[in-house]
């Protein structure tokens, strides 16, 4: 961990560095820029007092889009060539020093209040973000010290101003579903509560599920990813715990753990705020009192184990549990003031003396295997009726040890082949145990003789959890590849939730139907119903999947991998259609043109590739690629008419391009009245005010636009979902924000009638729908 936190930081301080660079590189190109009209008009630079309009060199200089630099991460306009002596442009040249970059800054501060400073202009000690210049109709947004021009539409030129005020939209969005579980890498997440509700998490999201009436309900507490979920005896009352994470202004979110009703979904209780160090990864109350006590350990290096009056907010004690990994901490059911925990090579048994009150200590015991072989891991724990210990290990043994002793009093080895990782006591006093490596659900009787058995598909993953369902007849089982199993011995298990289990970065809607698509890292496909809330297909890729579209026609849907191949699917039947292999890189976009007659292909090598489609979107014809781009692609919108396309780059670069020809429209003037079919580059003038106050460029990873041309809705890199006005041109326009996700948001769509936003979430694997309301 050690290791891992200093090539974090080393990372954290090459980006800096990389950003300083970029930003000198950005002021010295500008103040470039600016000596030379200076020389060649021969007067000073000039600025209109006590505006808020900075005056713009004239048309004759400032001619069309600013040219693009050839090489280096900075790509700020150069200036036009022009004649005399720039004497003082060549001394520039020679230095590239901070001292003289100062020294220039300074120069341009003297100019007569008007100054540009690192990317923000000053006027009268304020700084702003984004200035309009109207003799030019252009708007500059300066991010990390680059100028970003974006043209003005003719008719909105006249009456456009920065000091209008933006309005709320009139619809705002509610959490609908939630697909996904987080099995992974979490362990006990899976309850059934006396309402039949599962109860498990995924991202930052508390997820109540009625598998009857195929309803979700939803606690929102949390900031950040959940890892530890507990039911209290009296069924009703939850804590959850979530990991440390930081705030959309940087400030510090503190791991802590969430008390709350699962009933009215409020907050009872928050805990241990700056008591946790990382996550807290295990939660359990106590049982013999009612429930009066919470134990918690924690992610540190030390694994604290502490003990809680959670009604009271009170910590009663804590004590260094292991430098090895904690995986599971757990009230003993009839013996008082009794935990036990497991892990990496232990089995601890904590007595909390001096009553439960502050000041207690907590003493250890540990596990005695005597002759029998001790594991690497002890996985699981669960209690026996007669208050007897059962625990699973790596080897695939069950032991159970004597209630009172910490003795092994009988062993079945051999349980499974490989891991056990779930146990679980049914309520006729029978044991249920889950494998690893063989994915196997074991039925044992009282005296722990095998009695039935079933086995869960490959594809599905390897036994994480086990609950027993309200009746006793049924089964939940929650698998380390992200999925709830649902079933019983006799009639086998079939999947109830599935999800995705690694980064999730294509999410796209079906152009007609109720339907959706999303594919990921783990090289999963699912065609998804919104009604019905399950895979109408799945299938899996040889690469991971990176972005997808689909056809005009929805017959069928594009999509992008990290090999830089992009794959055409039949939308039915997931047959591939065909396959190209062009790009050297990952591909960052796929999308067809509104008349479906194109489709244009951005990949990471800076490069977009265009293809005629032909026969609804079964064959395609290379036509050309575009180059002009000094950074990685990133969006990519089409005009309505399906004229041209917009494409936006790793470096802030906006440039236009003709797809019968593949070559670059020069003249940004020339497009500036087009209208856009999805507004899905970040870049542009009608998403103007997605931008919040000292954003860098990277903030906002995805944007789009409601089909009725009402709505826009973008996803950061905090894991908020927006929801703005169209047009979004006023900076700092007011939104409605939404969280939900624990992981920065890759991709957001509406449904083809804009009932419905969907947002992919992509580290946390999630999906989330949302009602438009």
């Amino acid at each position: 961990m050690d290791t891992d936190d200093r090539i974090s930081n080393l990372e954290q301080r090459l980006q800096l560095q990389e950003d300083e660079m970029q930003v000198l590189r950005a002021a010295l190109s500008d103040a470039l820029r600016r000596l030379r009209v200076c020389e060649e008009r021969g007067e000073a630079l000039r600025g209109r007092q006590g505006m808020h309009v900075v005056r713009p060199p004239p048309r004759s200089v400032q001619n069309g889009p600013p040219p693009r630099r050839k090489s280096g991460l900075s790509t700020s306009p150069s200036s036009p060539k022009t004649g005399g002596t720039p004497s003082i442009t060549k001394s520039l040249r020679r230095s590239f020093s901070p001292e003289r970059l100062s020294y220039t800054k300074r120069e341009l501060s003297d100019s007569r209040n008007r100054a540009l400073v690192v990317g923000t202009v000053r006027r009268d000690g304020k700084t702003k973000q984004v200035v309009f210049y109207p003799e030019e109709g252009v708007v500059k947004l300066y991010l990390r010290g680059r100028a970003v021009p974006l043209y003005v539409p003719d008719s909105l030129v006249a009456s456009y101003s920065l000091e209008t005020k933006g309005e709320l939209p009139p619809r705002e969005l509610q959490l609908e579903w939630v697909y996904g579980y987080r099995g992974r890498d979490c362990r006990g997440n899976l309850y059934v509560l006396p309402s039949g509700e599962l109860l498990y998490f995924t991202a930052a999201v508390c997820v109540l599920y009625d598998p009857v009436g195929c309803t979700q309900r939803h606690y929102r507490g949390h900031t950040d990813d959940i890892k530890s979920l507990a039911v209290h005896p009296d069924s009703v009352t939850i804590a959850s715990g979530q990991v440390a994470g930081n705030s959309q202004d940087g400030k510090a979110l503190p791991p802590h753990v969430r008390v709350w009703h699962s009933v009215s979904l409020c907050t009872l209780h928050v805990i241990g705020v700056g008591s946790f160090e990382r996550a807290v990864t295990c939660l359990n109350f106590s049982k013999t009192d009612g429930g009066a006590l919470l134990c918690a350990c924690d992610e540190s290096g030390d694994h604290v184990l502490s003990v809680w009056q959670w009604q009271r907010e009170v910590k009663v004690t804590e004590v260094k549990c292991s430098t090895e990994p904690v995986l599971s901490a757990i009230f003993h059911p009839t013996e008082p003031n009794l935990v036990i925990t497991c892990g990496k090579s232990q089995l601890y048994y904590w007595s909390l003396e001096g009553g439960a009150v502050p000041g207690a200590t907590l003493s250890k015991r540990q596990g005695v295997f005597e002759k029998h072989e001790k594991p690497r891991f002890v996985l699981c724990v669960a209690f026996a009726e007669n208050g007897d210990v059962v625990t699973g290990d790596s080897n695939g043994n069950l032991f159970v040890w004597g209630k009172g002793t910490h003795r092994i009093a009988q062993a079945i080895t051999g349980a499974h082949d490989g891991s056990v990782f779930a146990l679980c006591v049914c309520r006729d006093g029978t044991l249920l145990s889950g494998g690893g490596k063989d994915g196997r659900v074991i039925l044992w009787d009282r005296e722990y003789k095998k009695v039935q058995e079933t086995r869960i598909p490959e594809c599905f993953g390897p036994v994480r959890t086990i609950s027993e369902g309200r009746g006793g007849d049924t089964l939940y089982v929650g698998t380390t590849k992200n999925c709830i199993m649902s079933g019983s011995l006799e009639s086998g298990l079939t999947c109830l939730i599935q999800g995705h289990t690694d980064e999730l970065w294509g999410l796209c809607s079906h152009p007609s139907r109720d339907l959706f698509l999303t594919c990921g890292q783990d090289k999963q496909v699912h065609l998804w119903s919104s009604r019905e809330h399950q895979p109408v297909w799945t299938t899996t890729l040889e690469d991971g999947a990176r972005v997808a579209g689909f056809h005009p026609s929805g017959s069928v849907v594009a999509i992008g991998t990290t090999t830089g191949r992009f794959l055409v699917l039949d939308s039915q039947s997931h047959v591939i259609v065909t396959s190209v292999s062009e790009a050297s890189e990952q591909i960052s976009v796929t999308r067809y043109s509104p008349d479906g007659q194109f489709l244009a292909v951005g990949s990471h090598d800076n490069f977009i590739y265009v293809y005629e489609v032909m026969e609804d979107g079964r064959e395609y014809r290379r036509l050309g690629k575009c180059t002009g781009h000094s950074s990685f692609v990133t969006h990519l919108d089409w005009a309505s008419d399906s004229s041209c396309f917009m494409t936006n780059s790793g470096d802030y670069e906006i440039l236009y391009w003709d797809p019968s020809s593949c070559k670059q429209i020069v003249s940004a003037e020339s497009v500036r009245n087009v209208e856009w079919e999805m507004a899905s580059c970040t870049l542009s003038f009608h998403v103007l005010g997605i931008w919040p106050d000292g954003a860098d460029g990277t903030d906002i990873n995805t944007v789009t636009r409601s089909h009725d041309r009402k709505l826009v809705a973008t996803g950061d890199d905090f894991g908020g979902v927006r929801l703005y006005n169209y047009p979004c041109i006023i900076p700092r326009v007011p939104s409605h924000k939404y969280g939900g996700h624990s992981s920065h948001v890759t991709r957001i769509c509406f449904l083809h009638n804009d009932t419905a936003l969907f947002s992919a979430g992509g580290k946390d694997s999630a999906v989330l729908q949302w009602a438009v309301v």
